[in-house]
């Protein structure tokens, strides 16, 4: 692909004139949608247009045969990539480690994910927030979103949540473009430039995917590569190990070369960077429970933690990321601590599923990992919960899950193909009672059976769900009809 600036077309980020041979690796729901951006453009700025479409189906045959009518080539159930394309556009579903991936990279001058080109397609104008992280990336994305939009601004919400980005730029109605990104997506990622970056947090997951933690961690940091050289701002949560530990070294070695703003230290949300290393802008949880953000010389006080109805500390990180955001791109301190007060749990978040008999059920069924049910076990203090464990297990260290639940707690039921694992874990464990159940309504039940009134039951399961769900959300949307059915009993 050629890159010099009279290649690219004025009024976008970084548009060549003439995208060449293009090349869309996987057909999922990012690669379809870069696959009919570029049928558009096919005689045009696109030369020619060829998908590796994978393993097919009846959704990608049809598909498969409306794109070749209009001059484009699919190939299902091939490892091997022929020919040589100027850019690969690839899926986040296949590793960069893959051979499906090394042959496009082989066959390709350039191999970029579609958040990547959604960018370079976007207006010069727009601006964009990158969010990633473990856990917490679809609820910051959301709340930034809402914040901004509640600042009066033309926001969308993209990427992993929403639209794909590519599709939200095709539509050309937004103008601030608010993307959750995975490090699958960041990984093939060389010239984004974000306005907002957001790392929330780094622990080990998806390993298979990236080979190890250290590639998974570079990906995520890939969402800086590039705020030095257009003055763009991170946002950094100082509250996990792992980002202060970058922050840490990156000050030691001279500095991000761009504006930051670190959100509390290793004493959480509450602690002030400015006081521990002497940052000039720091996100805090401050006297009184009080959300604030210094940015930029100013000091904005926003909302106390008990007028969110997202519940939680790491709520309360999010909030303030999400929060940071909006601020760099203009919002006024009102609008955000509107917003803030005004925005809701997502579904699958810690979010409220019902009361049966003076029980508060959650629905948490988004916490894959053990990381993520670390966060739901002290939501809720001062009440332990009654936690429901289980489904697939993911092979995972449970030490810290068992440490948490002996502090956290009240009781723990395990549940799925992993219990068995689980209960080993918890065998010498000081909670009690830890139960058994073979499935999740199963273990439903038996915690119900343990709860009085005041009590919470909460699904995290630090598990997959597809020993009995397709899906998380399947998993919780089973859940909260099950919640509904015993309430509706009681």
């Amino acid at each position: 692909m050629v890159e010099s600036a009279t290649s690219l077309i004025a009024g976008k980020k970084h548009a060549p004139t003439c995208l060449g041979r293009v090349l869309v690796l996987g057909l999922g729901k990012s690669g379809t949608a870069a696959a009919d951006y570029c049928l558009d453009l096919l005689g045009d700025r696109v030369e020619s247009l060829a998908v590796a479409a994978g393993a097919p189906n009846d959704a990608a045959c049809a598909w498969a045969e409306g794109a070749r009518e209009r001059g484009a080539t699919v190939l299902f159930d091939h490892e091997v990539i022929e020919g040589a394309y100027d850019v690969c556009i690839a899926s986040p579903g296949i590793s960069e480690n893959a051979p499906f991936y090394l042959s496009a990279k082989a066959a390709s001058t350039e191999v970029i994910s579609e958040v990547e080109f959604a960018w370079r397609e976007s207006a010069s104008a727009s601006r964009w927030v990158a969010i990633t992280g473990t856990n917490g990336k679809t609820t910051t994305t959301a709340l930034a979103c809402h914040l901004l939009r509640a600042a009066g601004m033309n926001a969308a919400a993209v990427g992993n949540i929403g639209e794909t980005c590519i599709a939200a730029v095709a539509a050309g109605a937004t103008d601030v473009y608010v993307a959750e990104v995975s490090s699958y997506q960041l990984a093939s990622t060389r010239l984004f430039a974000p306005d907002v970056a957001v790392v929330l947090n780094i622990t080990p997951d998806h390993l298979s995917w990236h080979g190890s933690l250290e590639a998974y961690a570079a990906a995520k940091w890939k969402a800086l590569a590039n705020l030095a050289q257009t003055g763009g701002t991170a946002v950094l949560n100082a509250c996990d190990d792992a980002v202060r530990t970058k922050i840490r070294e990156t000050r030691a070695a001279g500095g991000f070369g761009f504006s930051y703003i670190p959100i509390g230290t290793a004493a959480g949300a509450g602690g002030d960077m400015r006081a521990a290393c002497g940052s000039e802008n720091a996100a805090i949880r401050g006297d009184g429970g009080r959300l604030s953000v210094a940015w930029d010389g100013q000091l904005f006080d926003l909302v106390f933690v008990d007028d969110l109805q997202i519940k939680g500390g790491h709520n309360q990180q999010n909030a303030l990321a999400a929060a940071s955001c909006a601020l760099v791109l203009g919002a006024t301190a009102s609008a955000v601590s509107e917003g803030l007060m005004s925005f809701r749990p997502l579904e699958h978040r810690i979010e409220p599923a019902g009361l049966v008999d003076g029980v508060a059920c959650y629905n948490d069924s988004k916490a894959t990992n053990v990381d993520a049910t670390l966060v739901a076990l002290s939501a809720f203090l001062p009440v332990k919960p009654i936690v429901l464990l289980g489904g697939r297990d993911k092979g995972t260290d449970l030490t810290p899950l068992v440490a948490a639940c002996e502090e956290n707690a009240r009781a723990v039921v395990c549940f799925g193909e992993a219990r068995e694992r689980f209960l080993a874990a918890f065998e010498d464990s000081k909670i009690s009672p830890v139960l058994s159940a073979a499935t999740m309504e199963e273990a439903l039940d038996a915690a119900l059976s343990l709860a009085a009134d005041g009590d919470v039951v909460v699904l995290s399961p630090a598990c997959a769900s597809f020993d009995e769900f397709s899906c998380f959300e399947e998993r919780g949307d089973v859940f909260k009809k099950l919640v509904a059915d015993r309430a509706a009993r009681s």
